[in-house]
C-alpha cells in the first residue's frame, strides 16, 4: 500500500514531540479500503479504530449499536468476510481488502431479508438494541443452512435483555422454514442477499 504523505507528515510531528513509531502507529490514519454492503469504501483511520466507530461515526451508518463495547453481547455484530463479528474487538486495519455487511446491508434491493420478514411478523424485537446483531447473525444461519436445532447455541453470543428469547427464537425458526420452503425443501440454493 503507498505511503499518505499526509501521515508521512503527521509521523514527523509526533516524532518531533518524542512520540515513539509504534505508538504512532496506532495514531496515525492509514488508508483502508473494503466493501461495505456490496460498496466499495476508501477511507483513511488509525490502524486500531474500531470498526463500530467507523461505521457509525465516519460512514453514518447507525443502525449497527454498541451495547458493551467488549464483545460480550453481540449488539453490534456485522458479517466480515462472511462470517459474524463483533465490530467493537475489530480494529479497521483487519478490514482492509475485506467485505463488511451490516445491518443495512442485510435486505437485498429493498427486498427483506427472510430474517427481518419474520422479525416483524413474529414479533422478534422489542426495544431495538440487540436486533440489529441478532438479525445479522440470524441471518447468516438462514444463509448458511444452520440447523433449527442450533439456533439457540448460535445466537448465544447475542444477548436480548427484553425478552425470554422465544420470540427471537421463533423468528427464526420461521425464517429458515420459509427459507426451506421457497427451496422447495432444499437445504441448498440461493436467494437474495444470500452468498454465491
Amino acid at each position: 500500500m503507498a505511503s499518505d504523505p499526509t501521515a508521512e507528515q503527521h509521523r514527523a510531528h509526533l516524532a518531533e514531540r518524542g512520540v515513539s513509531s509504534a505508538a504512532a502507529t496506532q495514531v496515525v490514519p492509514m488508508p483502508v479500503s473494503f466493501d461495505l454492503n456490496g460498496k466499495p469504501v476508501d477511507i483513511a483511520a488509525p490502524p486500531m479504530r474500531r470498526l463500530i466507530d467507523v461505521l457509525r461515526e465516519d460512514l453514518g451508518l447507525m443502525g449497527t449499536k454498541e451495547g458493551c463495547g467488549e464483545g460480550e453481547c453481540g449488539a453490534c455484530t456485522v458479517l466480515l468476510d462472511d462470517m459474524p463479528v463483533n465490530a467493537c474487538l475489530v480494529p479497521i486495519a483487519h478490514c482492509d481488502g475485506a467485505r463488511v455487511v451490516t445491518i443495512e446491508g442485510v435486505a437485498n434491493e429493498g427486498v427483506l431479508h427472510p430474517v427481518q420478514a419474520a422479525f416483524a411478523k413474529h414479533g422478534g424485537a422489542q426495544c431495538g438494541i440487540c436486533t440489529p446483531g441478532m438479525v445479522v447473525t440470524a441471518a447468516w444461519m438462514v444463509d448458511h443452512h444452520v440447523p433449527a436445532q442450533l439456533i439457540r447455541r448460535v445466537l448465544a453470543g447475542n444477548i436480548c435483555r427484553c425478552t425470554g428469547y422465544q420470540a427471537i427464537v421463533e423468528s427464526v425458526q420461521a425464517a429458515i422454514a420459509a427459507e426451506q420452503a421457497r427451496n422447495g425443501g432444499d437445504e441448498g440454493g440461493q436467494g437474495p442477499g444470500r452468498p454465491g
